[in-house]
């Protein structure tokens, strides 16, 4: 039975990364009305305790919160503002938009603008942490919005993840997350650049990582997300780099940050020969390894 004092949440988009985001907001109290248009999804979210709904548009109806993981900044604008019926029309006007999706800046302003002229409170808040971290509620909220509306949605952040960070207004959670991945793409491939040259000439990559691990090279896909097989058990790497953040997100960020790039006139060097080399993995040696996880990029690397 629902309790009717319970905060009703609208979750929209059940990917790896919304499908277990939302079951945490069930766990933290939360009514939660889910959509996707995965069938294999919803029932996952059905299983999980949230309540199945038959369109997006169903879902916001009287809702207290609106939160979304959506693929790109098309979707997220064609879903709130372009479509027909278009999201802020069919939600309350007291309503909240959380969109975690990652996008460009200007998608997100432009839906902060468009839900403005409702009378509707909206910020981005892209994540950091991965499915794991989605899946255990610790993931890294970084919100772009106004003060009142980040301190309003601290509630529902706060059931998924372990730190929200307001970053400035509307389209600063976006920018702050697409630095941040440029840096992770960079520091996951030097990561995987440095542990084959050790094994190359002879050296155990797990002996190899602690030793990195314990110098002046450590950093977080080294300690968190090994990109070498068999190294750190519960990393992609060690599952054939299957689940996890995928190459093709992976590109799509490393795009939106060298037009941000273009944009402000920003010298981006390592975040341009980043981007590349992803495109180059994506489809190394005929194969497509777009969907494999982003740490895969070690393959590059390795011998025949």
């Amino acid at each position: 039975m629902a309790n009717a004092t319970a905060k009703k949440v609208a979750f929209v988009g059940l990917g790896n990364m919304g499908g277990g985001m939302a079951p945490n907001l069930v766990k933290a109290g939360f009514e939660v009305r889910a959509f996707d248009l995965s069938a294999a999804a919803l029932a996952q979210a059905d299983a999980a305790g949230c309540v199945p709904a038959a369109t997006a548009a169903a879902a916001v109806e009287g809702v207290d919160y609106v939160v979304s993981m959506l693929p790109d900044g098309a979707i997220v604008e064609h879903l709130y503002i372009d479509g027909e019926p278009a999201l802020l029309d069919c939600m309350p006007a007291t309503a909240l938009v959380i969109d975690c999706s990652t996008v460009a800046a200007a998608s997100s302003r432009r839906l902060a603008e468009a839900a403005a002229q409702r009378g509707i409170q909206a910020i981005d808040a892209p994540v950091s942490g991965g499915v794991a971290a989605a899946a255990a509620g610790t993931l890294a909220f970084m919100c772009g919005g106004t003060e009142a509306a980040c301190t309003a949605a601290e509630p529902v952040l706060s059931a998924m993840g372990s730190n929200v960070l307001r970053a400035g207004d509307s389209g600063a959670g976006q920018v702050a997350k697409i630095c941040n991945n440029m840096l992770l793409a960079v520091h996951m491939i030097g990561t995987a650049e440095a542990l084959q040259l050790g094994v190359d000439n002879g050296l155990d990559p797990a002996v190899l990582s602690d030793i990195m691990l314990k110098s002046s090279g450590c950093n977080w896909s080294l300690e968190k997300y090994n990109p070498y097989p068999g190294v750190m058990p519960g990393a992609p790497a060690s599952r054939d780099y299957q689940g996890g953040f995928m190459v093709k997100l992976m590109q799509k960020d490393l795009g939106l940050a060298q037009a941000a790039a273009l944009a402000s006139r920003s010298d981006t060097p390592m975040g341009t020969l980043a981007r590349s080399l992803y495109g180059l993995h994506a489809h190394a040696g005929g194969e497509d390894n777009t969907e494999l996880d982003f740490s895969s990029v070690q393959r590059l690397f390795s011998r025949p």
